[in-house]
Parts: structure tokens; C-alpha cells; sequence
């Protein structure tokens, strides 16, 4: 079901700067995250962190900080991690967090609403849909999400105990 609702033309800007990132370009301009939301009756940008904002900070960690309990949103990561092949990826990571404990009508809200933004950003190859915070607890979970041959994400070895 589709809510009709409209999409910012700056949305599709910021993907396609993170989509496109230069190798000459400023690596701590580079956007990171972007969260995504309803504001007046259009998805638009509610945050965007730069590398540098991040900077010594751990941003899996930072990326589960933005899962608020009871509030829905749209998030849009570019996801750092290595597979068993050795190759370095970089890859843009689109979920959907709506938890169970939000409201009833921002649930159906921003879950009828998902396809729209998702026309904005076409070629996006990770598509989650996040409900509660047991679906990204841990890196294991995660980059399970994202493919099973990941053995690193953003930075940190994958544990084969699952406690990382």
C-alpha cells in the first residue's frame, strides 16, 4: 500500500553523494549516516553524520544509538566491512527501524511510506527492515543480515560467539 507521500528533492542529492564517493574527495567530508522522517507531510533529512563527526567514535555503535525505543525512522549507512574473500566493501545499508513499542499509525505511516523512498535511492543492494533492537544487537547479527561471508564489520573482528 502505497501512502502517497512525498519525497525531498534533496533526498536524492544526498544518496547520490554517498552513492558516488570520490577517491579525491575529502574522506571526512564523506556522509556516513543519514536519518531520514516525516517532516511536513514529506520524507526529508532529519540528520546526516559527516566521517568527521564519527571520528574515534565506533559507528556500528553510533548506528544502533539512532534506533530510538519508541520512534520510527528511516536510516541510510554506508557500511564498512570485509569478507572471507579479504575485499574491503563499502556499501550503502537502507533500513527501515520501526519498532514494535511505536505508535500504531507512525508504524503504518512509515511502512507505507518506505517504497516512495525507496524510488529515490535507486541500486540500493541492503534492504532491512529492523522491529526491534535483538535485530542489530550485535555485528554478528548484522552483517548476517547483510551476507554470511563477512568476517569483519567496521573495524572490529566478527566473533564466531556471536558476542560482538
Amino acid at each position: 500500500m502505497a501512502s502517497g507521500v512525498k519525497v525531498a528533492d534533496r533526498v536524492k542529492g544526498l544518496y547520490n553523494d554517498m552513492k558516488l564517493v570520490k577517491n579525491d574527495a575529502d574522506q571526512n567530508e564523506r556522509i556516513r549516516i543519514v536519518v531520514f522522517g516525516f517532516i511536513d507531510d514529506n520524507i526529508d533529512v532529519e540528520e546526516k553524520y559527516l566521517e568527521k563527526d564519527l571520528e574515534g567514535k565506533d559507528v556500528f555503535k553510533f548506528y544502533q544509538s539512532l534506533l530510538e525505543p519508541k520512534k520510527c525512522r528511516y536510516i541510510l549507512y554506508d557500511c564498512h566491512f570485509e569478507t572471507k574473500e579479504a575485499s574491503v566493501k563499502e556499501e550503502l545499508v537502507f533500513a527501515l527501524w520501526c519498532p514494535d513499542s511505536a505508535r500504531i499509525k507512525e508504524k503504518m505511516n512509515y511502512a507505507s511510506s518506505k517504497e516512495a523512498l525507496k524510488k529515490a535511492m535507486p541500486g540500493l543492494k541492503h534492504d532491512l527492515q529492523l522491529n526491534d533492537f535483538a535485530d542489530c544487537s550485535t555485528r554478528d547479527i548484522f552483517a548476517d543480515k547483510l551476507g554470511k561471508n563477512i568476517v569483519k564489520l567496521e573495524g572490529h573482528p566478527m566473533h564466531p560467539t556471536g558476542q560482538s
